[in-house]
């Protein structure tokens, strides 16, 4: 409970935020923008407080990693490694964050480009991204490792689980005609 009480007093004027609260529209991962960035905040948190590290810094970095809207398909700028950049943007313009929360939010792809770097088709925006955007320091680590394991938690949660359903009425509906 104390736990929760300090999680949330890091990072309440976010939550409430008008302009965060939009992120419940878009969908993501299954679910919805706004949840997803609090699963990864307070995962974020946990990891912080356990080796540590900056737990507001974290905490905050980890709620603003995803605030942008529309989805990463819509356009350009909101592509798996440009929406950091427009994410940190709009925290910067909407909050009061300090240079080390840009920072760990611009690097919270870099489990995506490095993955994307053994690719034999691998783009150059891929390796500019791991040459500009590299983890500089825990925060930045944990909130990319928190994305990474709340984004892998939520697609088998969420969008595997609507997609099998979809599949099976589709399946049934052919079945029974």
């Amino acid at each position: 409970m104390k736990l929760k009480k300090d999680y949330n007093n890091l990072v309440e004027n976010i939550l409430n935020n008008e302009k965060f609260l939009l992120l419940k529209d878009d969908c993501h991962h299954g679910t919805n923008k706004y949840d997803h960035c609090k699963r990864v905040s307070y995962l974020s948190y946990i990891f912080a407080k356990a080796f540590k590290a900056n737990k507001e810094e974290a905490a905050r970095a980890g709620l603003l990693h995803d605030f942008f809207y529309g989805t990463r398909t819509t356009n350009e700028e909101n592509s798996y490694l440009r929406h950091p950049l427009t994410s940190a943007i709009n925290a910067k313009e909407n909050f009061s964050i300090s240079e080390k929360e840009i920072d760990i939010i611009k690097s919270h792809m870099y489990h995506y480009a490095l993955v994307n770097r053994i690719s034999p088709f691998t783009k150059e925006e891929t390796i500019e991204y791991l040459q500009s955007y590299k983890p500089k320091d825990k925060e930045s680590v944990i909130v990319c490792v928190s994305d990474l394991l709340i984004s892998i938690y939520e697609v088998l949660t969420y969008k595997i689980r609507y997609e099998f359903c979809l599949y099976l009425i589709f399946i049934f509906n052919i079945i029974r005609y």
